[in-house]
């Protein structure tokens, strides 16, 4: 079998050639004493690992070239995992070692032993990234009517699209707030027989209920104050095409008695007129509320329920998409990057840690909006955490006991499930995967309020 690939960039030759003794048995390894020899052999040879001297030529006293170095080594090769060897004891190269994206921070004398268990850990997360990108080329080769995903939860979710979109059958969207569900109703309409007609997305929970009704369904001239024109609702303007009634669960139970008549005759009046109006369009509709809670409450209509939701498609949340948040993220660089005129080859080894262990409650949304932030703010060639504004995640247990630090998260895991399902201990539970009765003592224990 062939021996991975290894490059020592070192100015003194005795320790190059110690370095190289002490691991040749293990690795395939090359050897430089200067910058431009190192990139070189970077291009030549494509090593997973890098161990890097900072005193290089021609400021072998300094760190200045190591740094220019480091940078044009993961400039040149992202994925590169970079070792950074020096004898000199600054913390300050350490961090800034760190934030341009080198994967670990060693000082002379080197311990081979521990060396070598760094080189090999190193190696070992080379390879999983080298392989979970080719992976994801593979099912992500190209974007699914502009969303992405190539997690066998999103699969299914476009699986969906493409067996609905040659329908005309009312369909049900669920969903955490974030999720991307105006973007699935789009995509049905785009595959769909009406793509050449309108699509029109009316958000129920954002307008006054005073003012909703004549945004759906049109006022005559007169009828109200203010009504000094005939003015068609929103529901007109989708003749022919698709209509998207998003954030159904916050629609008043009046104005769902009036949707009913619209669901079952597609006819309408609107405020203040007499005249019965026939209009074709298809109803999709959107929600991150639990409508079966909401209907044993009493706050919505079973029969607009059923109206609607011929069929359900559920988005998943981000944290329970695995790979997909990379996947996006790097997507989201990409394109913010090139929207700023910024040359920004990836994410830092933390960030990409930071990134797979934040819960994502405000799902895409919220990794958009951290990804707008951190192409913005970065100033090296990497994201890094502090860019994300995610590094406070990590430390925030700082100072915590084991014991402290668990119930701490414990608390703060429990308050999120809550605050995504509205107080619903039920759907709660689920979310953390726990009983009700337990939800229920936890909630307790931390004297949390629903």
């Amino acid at each position: 079998m062939e021996k991975p690939r290894l490059l020592i960039v070192d100015d003194d030759e005795e320790i190059r050639t110690q370095m190289k003794w002490a691991l040749a048995e293990e690795y395939e390894v090359s050897i430089a004493g200067d910058r431009v020899t190192a990139l070189e052999l970077l291009k030549q040879e494509q090593p997973g690992v890098v161990t890097l001297d900072l005193g290089l030529p021609p400021d072998p006293r300094g760190a200045e070239e190591g740094f220019r170095t480091l940078g044009e080594l993961l400039e040149a090769d992202p994925n590169t995992k970079v070792i950074v060897v020096t004898g000199r004891e600054e913390r300050a190269h350490d961090l800034e070692a760190r934030d341009m994206g080198a994967y670990d921070f060693f000082r002379k004398p080197i311990e081979v032993d521990e060396l070598k268990f760094v080189v090999r850990r190193a190696l070992h997360v080379y390879q999983l990234e080298t392989e979970r990108l080719a992976l994801l080329r593979q099912t992500s080769v190209a974007p699914f009517e502009e969303m992405l995903g190539g997690s066998p939860q999103m699969q299914k979710v476009f699986a969906a699209i493409r067996k609905l979109a040659t329908t005309d059958v009312p369909v049900l969207i669920l969903g955490e707030s974030g999720t991307g569900k105006e973007m699935a109703a789009r995509a049905i309409h785009r595959k769909s027989g009406r793509k050449d007609g309108p699509f029109v997305a009316i958000n129920c929970g954002a307008i006054p209920e005073n003012l909703l009704e004549s945004e759906l369904f049109g006022h005559e001239k007169g009828s109200f104050t203010g009504a000094h024109v005939q003015r068609k609702g929103r529901i007109e303007m989708a003749r022919g095409g698709t209509l998207l009634l998003d954030e159904i669960g916050e629609l008043s139970p009046q104005l769902q008695v009036k949707l009913l008549r619209f669901l079952q005759e597609h006819q309408l009046e609107r405020v203040g007129g007499r005249e019965s109006i026939t209009v074709d369009v298809r109803v999709l509709a959107a929600t991150n509320v639990d409508l079966k809670q909401a209907m044993a409450e009493g706050r919505f209509r079973e029969d607009v329920f059923y109206r609607l939701a011929v069929v359900s498609v559920e988005l998943p949340p981000l944290r329970d998409r695995g790979e997909d948040v990379l996947l996006l993220a790097q997507s989201l660089l990409q394109r913010y990057a090139t929207e700023n005129s910024k040359r920004l080859t990836g994410f830092t080894r933390q960030a990409v840690q930071a990134m797979q262990t934040h819960t994502w409650p405000g799902n895409v949304r919220e990794l958009e909006n951290r990804m707008k932030r951190a192409v913005i703010m970065a100033e090296g060639p990497r994201v890094t955490e502090n860019d994300l504004e995610l590094a406070t995640e990590h430390i925030r247990y700082n100072g915590h006991s084991l014991r402290g630090a668990r119930e701490a998260l414990e608390k703060e895991l429990v308050q999120r499930a809550l605050s995504r399902n509205r107080g619903n201990v039920t759907r709660a539970a689920a979310d953390l995967g726990i009983s009700r009765p337990t939800l229920h003592e936890l909630i307790a224990k931390y004297e949390i309020e629903r």
